[in-house]
């Protein structure tokens, strides 16, 4: 019999920081707060310089479960300091939490309880994204966490290969030990894709739970960005192409090859998509970098991986960087590496009447789009917002596609915004859809910028189709003339809102507002700071 896992104490969590000494102890503290299954943290310090060590040392006087191990050199990554616990602890099961984060109440004793019970050598929970200053939060990967699910192999499940964390997971340190489990040492950016890759290649039993265990705290203001957040240099998508490709390599030589093909596929899903959305961020020298490297990637890919899901977004967005030794068509891929997708026009057929890309690329055809089910396809919408005291309005366009969507039917749009920190819903609206004789169909709805009130908004949309399905998208962004400018709009309420549309990173309208005299002052002050760096 197992001892009940919320008596005794069978888990050690493996603490790494480096110079993070406003941070660490909360961190620390959240492992100590988890209760009697913890039986120590095993805190490693990466030879900090900023008092870090000396701030842990104090910690572990009044607490006797943390045990403190400095480490004699910088390792410049994180996967050298986890590699130092797992030599360290010395509790059947071992966690891993960074510096910056914290583990949620109640996150051993779930992960605990589903390992003992089912026999799993690895479960996992739910990690959220923590938006900070904001604090608000967006779950990683919860499709796989949504339910109780055990696993004999991970063969069962190989979307496991979209979640590449380690730290929202708990494993035997045992089986850890007999496969030589181990993340890359030094300096070797994303060590997560690598260590589950070598996680999974060794076939554990595993254990899922719909429990958030993990906060994963996202910092976009602090001086030193995370790995994770740090993409504007080219060494960036250098070191996650070499970790994708590691992690599949590592898959196919145990003879996971379904996992490891899973692995091919998600990085066009996401990898690929994520970078293509920012390339506009980029300046010519990066994107002509990132285009040569993402090429000589992409060659490696073999007929069977291109075969899989063909009219995903990703593989259309790979097989047109592929076709072409220069970059091109960046607002294009742009868009169709939104989240949803958007195939933004022209939609252009070969002489046969076959649709493809475009005419100098009648190779790169998009039969697929033939056959899918409308209801998945990245349909186009054009929004237009143009704010004025008295009568803002939004104007939707939505595109034909090659025939396609004249066959559904659309009926609708319903249209809602989305308060991107809050998460909040405002003036949800559903609208008549109106035929053009350019084949698109319109709508319009008037918008109440001071019932939206501060902050920034996002616009989400669904088109309705005549058998009752709908399609999930966003707005293009785009004006009349062109560009998308700031304004002055005067408001009962506030007595002024300063109003501006704008394109996200993927194209999407979005809108910011700023509400009262005290709001539009903040905003032109960060405005002048900016002019003044």
């Amino acid at each position: 019999m197992h001892p009940h896992p919320q008596q005794a104490p069978h888990v050690s969590v493996v603490v790494i920081g480096y110079d993070d000494v406003a941070h660490i102890a909360d961190a620390v503290r959240s492992a100590l707060a988890q209760g009697p299954a913890v039986r120590e943290v095993v805190a490693v310090d990466d030879c900090s310089s900023d008092g870090t060590f000396e701030l842990l040392t104090r910690l572990a006087g009044t607490e006797p479960k943390v045990r403190v191990i400095r480490r004699e050199s910088n390792s410049g990554g994180c996967g050298s300091p986890r590699n130092t616990g797992i030599d360290a602890v010395t509790s059947p099961y071992v966690m891993f939490l960074d510096s910056d984060d914290v583990l949620p109440p109640g996150a051993v004793d779930a992960l605990l309880a589903a390992a003992v019970k089912e026999r799993a050598e690895v479960a996992g929970g739910l990690c959220v994204r923590r938006e900070l200053p904001s604090g608000r939060e967006v779950p990683w990967q919860d499709r796989l966490y949504a339910e109780n699910t055990v696993l004999a192999r991970p063969a069962e499940l190989p979307r496991l290969v979209h979640d590449t964390l380690c730290v929202n997971k708990l494993y035997r340190s045992d089986f850890l030990r007999e496969h030589d489990i181990r993340f890359p040492e030094g300096r070797f950016p994303y060590e997560d894709f690598v260590f589950t890759a070598r996680v999974l290649a060794a076939g554990p039993r595993l254990a899922l739970v719909p429990e958030q265990v993990y906060v994963w705290h996202v910092r976009r203001s602090a001086e030193q960005l995370s790995i994770s957040l740090d993409r504007a240099g080219i060494d960036n998508w250098r070191a996650r192409i070499e970790a994708s490709r590691t992690a599949y390599e590592i898959l196919l030589n145990a003879g996971q090859k379904e996992l490891a093909r899973a692995a091919r596929a998600k990085f066009l899903d996401h990898e690929l998509r994520m970078y293509a959305r920012e390339l506009g961020l980029r300046d010519a020298e990066y994107r002509s970098a990132w285009w040569t490297l993402t090429r000589e990637y992409l060659t490696e890919y073999d007929a069977a991986d291109w075969a899989l899901n063909p009219a995903a977004p990703g593989r259309l967005l790979a097989r047109v960087v592929l076709a072409s030794p220069e970059p091109r068509d960046l607002p294009r891929l742009r868009e169709l590496a939104a989240r949803p997708a958007r195939l933004c026009p022209p939609y252009v057929r070969a002489e046969d009447g076959t649709p493809i890309w475009s005419r100098d690329l009648p190779q790169l055809t998009l039969e697929p789009y033939l056959t899918r089910a409308v209801e998945l396809l990245p349909l186009a919408v054009d929004g237009e917002l143009r704010p004025r005291t008295g009568d803002t309005r939004l104007r939707l366009r939505l595109h034909e596609m090659y025939g396609r969507l004249a066959e559904a039917g659309p009926e609708a749009l319903e249209v809602e915004w989305r308060h991107r920190e809050e998460g909040s819903t405002a003036q949800r609206a559903t609208l008549p859809l109106t035929p053009g004789a350019d084949g698109t169909w319109s709508a319009e709805t008037p918008v109440d910028l001071a019932a939206l009130g501060a902050g920034t908004w996002d616009l989400r949309l669904h088109v309705r189709l005549a058998d009752g399905t709908a399609r999930e998208t966003t707005a293009h962004a785009r004006t009349g003339d062109g560009r998308l400018r700031r304004s002055a709009v005067a408001s009962l309420r506030y007595g002024v809102l300063l109003v501006q549309p704008y394109a996200t990173h993927s194209g999407s309208l979005s809108v910011r507002v700023a509400a009262g005299v005290r709001g539009v002052a903040d905003v032109l002050r960060n405005r002048l700071r900016r002019l003044m760096r």
